[in-house]
């Protein structure tokens, strides 16, 4: 868990990173890229660490894959659903912190994966 714990935190420090200092994202825009980003990268953790194969080798239950997806959308939606989004403080994002959240969740996602292989192969050896 030290491993995933850190893994994790790198990828927290360099959203942190680059809302702040690249996006200068003001606190709505902060914490709206926050939530989506802590959001889907606990749904994708969720996926990769469910099993000891691949996460491209192993199909997920029916029920695990359309809820993922389902959640996955409404956390992409919320910021522009108007009156919804407002009771969290939420903003629609701009496209271009959008697209590198999204980039940061799959980095995370296949960060999580490599390191998932890696101990299984060191653990079995």
């Amino acid at each position: 868990m030290l491993v995933f714990g850190l893994i994790s935190t790198i990828f927290d420090l360099a959203t942190f990173g680059l809302l702040w200092k690249l996006f200068d994202a003001d606190q709505p825009t902060f914490q709206t890229a926050w939530f989506v980003v802590s959001l889907l990268t606990e749904l994708a953790v969720v996926l990769v660490l469910r099993t000891r194969i691949s996460v491209f080798r192993s199909r997920p239950s029916r029920l695990l894959l359309w809820s993922t997806l389902i959640v996955s959308v409404v956390a992409l939606a919320i910021p522009w659903l108007g009156a919804p989004s407002t009771l969290f403080g939420f903003v629609p994002l701009p496209v271009a912190i959008a697209t590198t959240m999204v980039c940061i969740v799959v980095a995370y996602a296949a960060s999580t994966e490599l390191a998932k292989i890696r101990y299984f192969r060191h653990r079995d050896n």
